[in-house]
């Protein structure tokens, strides 16, 4: 399904329209959560009664089906509603990606500098590590089928390779999940709003910009860069 693309005209009406959509959404992922509840009572019921094996397959299934459901709710709910951050100062990013990506990436220290201080920044670290982990989720569905992306983090110290505006600013951080198919096409991943996938990638997106970074897709590469503290 192709998303909605918004006219000069209609903006007003979609933007009414998405407010009411997420009030919805709310209520139903509230009505998914209790059907969730009933599921497990029966699952429970017969797991005891010793029930036939596609019995319980079965409702083994609804239960999934209703766990991505009200997953893929709650991503639209906070994807609708004003993103409100809480970062903590002196993070070390290199450990919130290590964490977010489950093993598949190790930390390594930036040049001469081990003392762990090269990738430290102001951020949300839940807010964040979850957006980082819904990238990787990504990376991993579209790399090839023979290895997982290889995912790379090193340091940018000048502010013309980081984009910058009005002349040097700090250091900042790039991520890059190589080693993927073509992300897309013409069609940018971080928004493209396909499925569920594509809402949580859209909603990392804003969480990457909402800490004033950027994210970026290459025909072989997905690309986020975070600032970093210029006091290192």
């Amino acid at each position: 399904m192709k998303p909605i693309k918004a006219t000069t005209h209609d903006t007003d009406a979609l933007i009414e329209l998405g407010r009411a959509s997420v009030q919805i959404v709310h209520d139903l992922k509230n009505q998914v959560n209790g059907l969730k509840l009933y599921a497990t009572f029966l699952r429970k019921r017969m797991e005891k009664s010793e029930r036939p094996a596609d019995e319980l397959e079965t409702i083994n299934k609804i239960m999934a089906g209703l766990e991505r459901a009200a997953a893929d709710m709650t991503t639209l709910v906070r994807f609708g509603r004003p993103l409100e951050l809480q970062p903590k100062p002196r993070l070390d990013l290199a450990a919130l990606l290590a964490a977010a990506t489950e093993g598949d990436f190790a930390p390594t220290p930036a040049g001469d500098d081990d003392s762990g201080d090269a990738y430290r920044g102001d951020f949300d670290a839940p807010v964040l590590s979850e957006a980082l982990k819904n990238i990787h989720a990504s990376a991993r569905q579209l790399a090839s089928k023979d290895a997982p992306p290889h995912v790379n983090l090193r340091r940018a110290e000048t502010g013309t390779e980081a984009g910058a505006e009005n002349g040097a600013t700090p250091p900042s951080a790039l991520i890059e999940w190589r080693g993927i198919r073509d992300a897309g096409g013409d069609e940018d991943v971080f928004n493209s709003f396909n499925g569920g996938a594509g809402l949580r990638l859209a909603l990392a997106a804003r969480v990457i910009h909402a800490h004033g970074g950027a994210v970026e897709q290459a025909s072989d590469a997905l690309r986020v860069r975070l600032p970093l503290r210029s006091d290192e």
